[in-house]
């Protein structure tokens, strides 16, 4: 793969990762959505061409070392899926899952979700100030949280809780969650924060 990458046009100095191959990998794993090959190559700086090849070696790579991921290309843009190979092993997890606790930071991400939905990925990682990628992940397993559109300017994914949720919870609708929404953040306020955090004011 390293001989491969660089028979791929000059090194791009300011890449901010070991090679371009490692540099889509690791912006793949941050998306919520597929991103496409022509904003991969606007964010690494390299030349469209040789972002095009390099997710086409990517995802043959995967796929001759049997890895438990996949690099597919879907709507558009590219992203990673759980191999199909490996379904009876994540079916046999999601199962067992339903019989396991729900972890702390699965719990307050769960908490964000069911007072302030729908909510984007984003906002919910902006409340928590983490990120809360494989704790959504857990969550839509586990059948408690589900997608909710997508929101007009950015495309991001909205969540909000099942029935299930309501129903492991032993209630019939959100209002009668308990009064705690006062102790998170307004969305309006946050974005007003994190605006001005952005801008040094």
């Amino acid at each position: 793969m390293s001989e491969q990458i660089e028979e791929m046009g000059e090194p791009i100095d300011d890449l901010g990762a070991p090679n371009l191959g490692a540099a889509i990998e690791a912006l793949l794993l941050l998306t919520d959505e597929p991103m496409p090959a022509i904003e991969l190559a606007q964010i690494t700086k390299a030349p469209l061409p040789n972002v095009e090849r390099m997710l086409t070696e990517l995802s043959v790579e995967y796929t001759e070392q049997m890895r438990g991921f996949d690099l597919r290309e879907v709507a558009g843009g590219w992203r990673f899926y759980t191999r199909s190979e490996c379904s009876p092993l994540i079916e046999r997890w999601v199962v067992d899952g339903q019989q396991a606790k729900l972890t702390q930071a699965a719990l307050e991400t769960l908490s964000v979700i069911a007072y302030r939905q729908p909510v984007t990925r984003g906002r919910v990682s902006a409340v928590r100030g983490v990120n809360v990628d494989g704790v959504i992940k857990t969550l839509l397993t586990r059948g408690l949280i589900q997608e909710a559109g997508t929101e007009n300017e950015s495309g991001a994914i909205f969540y909000k809780t099942t029935s299930f949720f309501l129903e492991r919870l032993g209630i019939s609708s959100l209002a009668d969650l308990p009064p705690l929404a006062e102790h998170i953040p307004d969305l309006a306020d946050l974005d007003a924060v994190l605006e001005s955090v952005a801008s040094g004011d």
